[in-house]
């Protein structure tokens, strides 16, 4: 009796013998990735804090590599053009220090040329610089409620600072209107520079502005920190109380940093990128360079940063709707 042989289809087993090379390939992949320089592409002009995390990383990250690991700046459109320009180029050598301002505000402002959701992923989570709530230091307030005392005694005269519709520090101000049911008018600036003149001037009488930008102000005596919008009290003003403890319920605010690349990259180099950012993070001189910029470093796995990035998202969504902030 003729025994019988049972074959896979032609088609399965050509389907199958891809998947099968898909997967030895995937390390080795890995292995021969970078094949040329990295670009890290940023979304601000030089010496911001979303440049000055860059450098911090592509110093370290090159090395690492065996490569050259270039910063270059793309600014404009609310920090979206690094990453647009990531998309486009979509070659696999395109990294994005991304910022919250790009990545979870803007989508809700802004038409983009991309689609934030699809096009690009959360691969290593940096950390985050938190926004600092400041008033002129001539209406000698000491205390939250201090101004909030003012703002009910001169509503709508009271006008907070930022550096631009859109911004952190906008969006700070809203969540702080809402908290604090405070009638005041929103100035929106081209930069945190001009803004913090006008705070010390008297123009301007509050902001919530970034740590890496008023910090020195603070120091100098040239403006007055009430609270910081995080959930922690920073090392940086470890006397400063957090929003939460001076009274302010849901006012947290930061600008958060992390790499981004487009959707399509491999896995296994997403891995790879993951594994060695997290590692350059922590390292005592890159961290010291970190917080020197007012960043907390905090490492997430990508599954986390994936999160809250979702979270993120959805937050800005919900509050832009509410408020009706535009870019008008």
């Amino acid at each position: 009796m003729k025994r019988s042989t049972w074959r896979l289809p032609s088609l399965l087993q050509s389907g199958l013998a891809a998947a099968l090379a898909g997967m030895a390939a995937t390390p080795a992949l890995a292995q021969e990735w970078p094949a040329k320089p990295l670009r890290m592409l940023v979304g601000s002009a030089p010496g911001g804090g979303t440049d000055a995390a860059a450098r911090a990383v592509a110093d370290k990250l090159g090395p690492a590599l065996k490569t050259t690991v270039v910063v270059e700046n793309k600014p404009g459109a609310s920090n979206t053009l690094a990453p647009a320009e990531a998309v486009r180029a979509n070659d696999g050598h395109s990294l994005v220090m991304g910022v919250s301002t790009a990545h979870a505000i803007a989508p809700y402002l802004i038409k983009l040329s991309y689609n934030n959701e699809r096009d690009l992923v959360p691969v290593a989570y940096v950390g985050a610089v938190p926004n600092v709530l400041v008033v002129n230091k001539e209406l000698g307030l000491n205390t939250v409620n201090d101004l909030v005392g003012l703002i009910r005694k001169q509503p709508g005269k009271v006008n907070f600072a930022s550096s631009g519709a859109g911004s952190t520090q906008h969006i700070a101000g809203e969540l702080f209107r809402e908290a604090a049911h405070a009638d005041i008018t929103h100035v929106p600036y081209r930069g945190s520079a001009p803004a913090l003149v006008d705070l010390m001037g008297g123009s301007i009488q509050m902001s919530f502005d970034t740590m890496s930008s008023v910090l020195p102000h603070i120091k100098a005596g040239k403006v007055k920190a009430l609270a910081v919008a995080s959930p922690r009290r920073s090392p940086q003003l470890p006397d400063v109380p957090t929003t939460a403890e001076a009274g302010l319920k849901d006012v947290e605010m930061s600008a958060w940093y992390g790499v981004y690349m487009p959707a399509a990259t491999p896995k296994a180099v997403q891995d790879k990128v993951h594994g060695e950012v997290t590692r350059i993070v922590q390292m005592p001189d890159v961290k010291a360079r970190l917080e020197a910029i007012g960043m907390e470093v905090q490492p997430m796995s990508q599954a986390q940063f994936q999160a809250f990035h979702n979270a993120e998202n959805k937050r800005y969504a919900e509050l832009i709707k509410r408020r009706d902030i535009r870019l008008d």
